[in-house]
């Protein structure tokens, strides 16, 4: 790779949250652009886990691992607690069904794959959402179909043999690479590439921006008024679900209680759009595209706020 390469990469990883901001909004003004990216999501998401793999100190994962009771509480407030707190508030709120819907099973998704790399744009604890968020995910297919048909009498059926082998895949593979390379290179050297491996996380996550993007323009100039209602609540639920972590988090101290907030608002909708009914409201789907607005354009307010408070921690 050439010099320019390296220099742009560590430009982008320095400027992360003001890249990704503009990145859906690309995938909205360009909706051709997101339909070519569209297929490329998978193969994304896999580059970001090993991405993140390798930014992160593998002596902070053991730390956590070491704390199997921490790791277990946090699961299960992100795969459940979250849901039966925001199911809860929304019973008293007169929403669409749909729309109601859509936040419950926000919640009660796993954190996305992409939110450790997220953490480490935003200086959090990035080894702790890693290993969270991958036990979250790994449970999904028994979490959410009880979950959805308890809160909102919804039959959701997520493959578990399939889900979990194509997981397995991913995740082995990802730390397979990843601790071949980290070998090969060296924890030192890779520690002085912060700045370009940030790059090459800020540009996978603008590809996955502006592909889960696709569909979306057409449904707003066919519906603003209801686009319009869908982003709003996107926009409310996604710092509401990253207060309430924080609140139940804030004894691990600031740092990890930011991160835990961090994951619980920002949850990986697409798991689930392939558990949806083909009879069901096509309004859920439309939620889980604009609920991606808000975790790609908070980070850039987030980054300088938690410097900030963090700051005064210290």
């Amino acid at each position: 790779m050439t010099d320019a390469a390296l220099r742009l990469l560590a430009l982008l990883g320095r400027q992360g949250t003001r890249v990704l901001f503009f990145a859906v909004f690309i995938g909205l003004a360009l909706p051709d652009l997101a339909a070519l990216l569209r297929p490329l999501l998978p193969p994304v998401v896999a580059l970001l886990l090993l991405t993140a793999l390798l930014r992160i100190d593998w002596s902070h994962l053991a730390e956590v691992l070491r704390r199997p009771l921490l790791v277990g509480l946090l699961t299960a407030w992100m795969l459940g607690g979250s849901a039966l707190v925001a199911a809860l508030i929304l019973s008293f709120l007169p929403l669409p069904a749909s729309l109601e819907s859509g936040v419950v099973l926000m919640a009660a998704a796993p954190p996305i794959l992409g939110a450790a790399a997220i953490a480490l744009l935003l200086g959090l604890d990035g080894a702790l959402l890693l290993v969270v968020g991958l036990l979250s995910t790994l449970l999904t297919p028994l979490t959410v179909p009880p979950l959805a048909l308890l809160l909102l009498g919804l039959e959701l059926e997520i493959g578990l043999a399939d889900f979990m082998l194509r997981l397995g895949l991913l995740v082995g593979l990802s730390f397979l690479v990843a601790g071949f390379l980290r070998q090969r290179v060296g924890p030192a050297r890779l520690a002085s590439w912060g700045d370009r491996l940030n790059g090459v996380i800020v540009l996978l996550m603008t590809v996955f921006a502006i592909g889960i993007m696709a569909g979306v323009t057409e449904q707003a100039i066919a519906d603003p008024g209801r686009v319009l209602l869908w982003t709003a609540a996107g926009f409310l639920a996604n710092p509401l679900l990253q207060l309430l972590g924080v609140f139940v988090s804030l004894k691990l101290g600031l740092k990890r209680a930011l991160s835990v907030g961090l994951a619980t608002g920002n949850c990986n909708m697409g798991l689930l759009l392939a558990a949806l009914p083909p009879e069901g409201d096509p309004g859920v789907a439309l939620f889980f595209a604009l609920a991606q607005l808000p975790m790609y354009t908070l980070p850039l307010a987030q980054k300088r706020l938690y410097a900030h408070w963090l700051r005064n921690k210290q």
